[in-house]
């Protein structure tokens, strides 16, 4: 058969939303082009056990010529799309031409710094393996030039953490950071006193994980003050220098890190579309998670900004595998001339973890909070991974970090 001949279906992102579209089409008549800049399909939510040395790289990320191998309508190309002419259908990538007859763009997110160009120049966000690494390296460091600076507040200083946004991200990354410090760091380094570090995490409204429930809320805020993380509720950054916190009140912090995980928005090549934009830059969908007036174009995940009951759905690795899914069957749908099925989001639940052997959670109407929590947590991560043999290294890290209060990959490598 003449493979030319099916239709083409170009996914650009290979993010939970592209993988399980591409997976949805699996077997069906049509040619797949699956584009992404990285060549791996990345795990984001355990992309901050990178940043504080929990897991190595190769842990979290695995390659998608992999995944797709034994996929044979698929063909996977490495680039960066440079632009997407919807009238045309076609999209430019290095300096190719693609055309397409179904385009879906699961371009994912970035980070949202709403104007503070200091700290997206100085400070340290958790978006991809470069970032994350970076942030790693940059920790590590911190320790080591304390254990070597005389002055004792410049040292202080070094060892001071700010984390900016108290969303999962936020909270995990600071429960994650405030153990590091507690039950390892405080053995690398014995000649440095644990009192003089601090993590610091600030919340601009006056909750934590705003989505879960109160309940949650609370005892996210008790976990994360027993593991010595300073919460602070109500308080906004004003300014970065470097070396510098200024908060809203006026309250200044010595520090060379603070560490972004306050907003997402949408990805730079959805804003030369010409289609109307939601809050966040996301492109608004119909409810079938098409494009309005352009039924041959999908968008989905954190690209789509689509309402459910009044309110936004949330940029969530369960909304995007479930987009993705939805994707799958509504093309497999037009082209045999069925009609669509609107997008209907399953609520599988809300989980944060808040470092070892404590979590929150709320499943099936039921609120858990620490060790129950954690088991679930743990569980539900190390499923979604992609990869058995990924699966079995994260678990015996986490079982080896569990059982000794340690880990093996506290590296400071090159960017």
């Amino acid at each position: 058969m003449n493979t030319n001949n099916l239709p083409h279906i170009v996914i650009i992102g290979a993010g939970f939303a592209g993988i399980e579209t591409a997976r949805g089409l699996s077997n069906a008549p049509v040619r797949i082009t699956l584009i992404d800049k990285h060549n791996h399909h990345l795990f984001q939510p355990l992309l901050y056990q990178v940043a504080i040395a929990g897991l190595v790289p190769s842990q979290i990320a695995y390659p998608v010529r992999t995944i797709f191998r034994k996929q044979k309508n698929l063909t996977f190309q490495m680039g960066e799309v440079s632009s997407i002419d919807l009238d045309e259908k076609f999209i430019k990538l290095n300096g190719s031409i693609i055309a397409y007859d179904y385009l879906v763009l699961a371009v994912g997110g970035r980070t949202n710094f709403f104007g503070f160009d200091a700290i997206e120049k100085d400070g340290f966000q958790l978006k991809d393996l470069e970032t994350a690494v970076k942030t790693r390296n940059h920790l590590l460091s911190m320790f080591e030039r304390a254990s070597i600076e005389g002055d004792a507040e410049k040292s202080k200083a070094l060892l001071t953490f700010v984390i900016v946004g108290g969303g999962p991200t936020g909270v995990e990354t600071a429960g994650a950071l405030g153990e590091l410090i507690s039950h390892v760091m405080v053995k690398d380094f014995p000649q440095l006193d644990v009192n003089d570090t601090r993590v610091v995490l600030l919340e601009a409204s006056a909750h934590l994980i705003g989505p879960y429930p109160d309940e949650l809320r609370k005892a996210t805020e008790k976990l994360l003050r027993r593991k010595n993380v300073d919460v602070r509720l109500n308080t906004k950054l004003e300014s970065f220098t470097g070396q510098r916190v200024t908060l809203g009140d006026g309250i200044q912090i010595e520090t060379s890190t603070v560490i972004w995980t306050a907003g997402v928005k949408a990805t730079e090549i959805v804003d030369g579309l010409g289609v109307q934009q939601a809050s966040g830059g996301r492109v608004c969908v119909e409810p079938t998670l098409q494009l309005p007036g352009r039924p041959e174009t999908f968008v989905i995940g954190d690209a789509a900004f689509l309402t459910e009951n009044g309110s936004p759905l949330p940029m969530l690795s369960t909304v995007a595998i479930q987009q993705g899914k939805s994707a799958a069957q509504n093309i497999r749908r037009m082209l045999n001339g069925s009609p669509l099925i609107p997008f209907r989001y399953k609520d599988p639940g809300l989980l944060a973890t808040i470092g070892r052997n404590a979590a929150v959670a709320r499943i099936g109407g039921i609120s858990f909070s620490g060790f129950i929590a954690w088991v679930i947590w743990v569980f539900l991560h190390i499923y979604r991974i992609i990869g058995f043999r990924n699966r079995i290294v994260v678990m015996f890290n986490w079982a080896w970090d569990y059982f000794f209060y340690d880990n093996q990959v506290r590296l400071i490598t090159k960017e």
